[in-house]
């Protein structure tokens, strides 16, 4: 109850003061290429129950027909304004208006795709969907590079299950097991810190 109080009310901000930024970036996202502004694609949620996920599109609008479901080095499906939100994860920014509507949460699990939800051990599956998928967590901030990482993969699709997926699922697990409002808060900081250029300086 306390967390999704906590959700309601920052996400309920966060929209609030942050939608200047998200009218600039849906006016350089038109202007940059043909398609709509945001990208919406089937993820899995609480309870193994299906919702659109929100993001800014940072790809051409065919990008799904013409490749894998995963971003892989400098993927030319990449368009030249979704690289500049890709390195910031400006393109996650969406994803608050999931939370506020109770699809998401701040911080979770990252929500899968189907595809990759079915490689899921039994157990392991049924622990990281009972709680709300997150816009950030642990393996959103260890693998912000993952995109590069896979890129040097022969076959990134078995590289992302063989070696990325497991590091995850342990992440996920670790989280529904001791996850705290106070360890969300510091996630959602260390999350700021490993993005904004001045913190990573520092």
């Amino acid at each position: 109850m306390a967390k999704r109080f906590f959700d309601f009310l920052f996400s309920s901000l966060g929209l609030l003061f942050l939608s200047p930024l998200f009218l600039l970036l849906a006016l350089l996202i038109v202007c940059d290429s043909p398609g709509p502004v945001f990208f919406r694609q089937e993820r899995v949620g609480l309870r193994g129950r299906l919702f659109r996920i929100h993001k800014f599109r940072t790809m051409t609008t065919d990008a799904e027909r013409c490749g894998l479901q995963i971003t892989v080095g400098r993927d030319p499906r990449v368009t030249r304004i979704g690289h500049l939100l890709r390195r910031y994860k400006l393109d996650e920014l969406p994803q608050l208006l999931d939370v506020w509507c109770g699809q998401m949460s701040l911080v979770g699990p990252r929500p899968e795709v189907p595809r990759y939800v079915a490689c899921y051990p039994d157990g392991v599956r049924d622990l990281v969907l009972s709680v709300r998928p997150g816009i950030t967590d642990r393996a959103s901030i260890d693998f912000k590079n993952e995109s590069m990482i896979l890129g040097r993969a022969v076959d990134p699709h078995q590289a992302y299950l063989d070696e990325i997926l497991p590091v995850k699922l342990a992440y996920y697990v670790d989280y529904v097991r001791t996850r705290t409002l106070f360890g969300d808060v510091w996630l959602i900081l260390r999350t700021i810190a490993a993005l904004v250029p001045v913190f990573r300086q520092s």
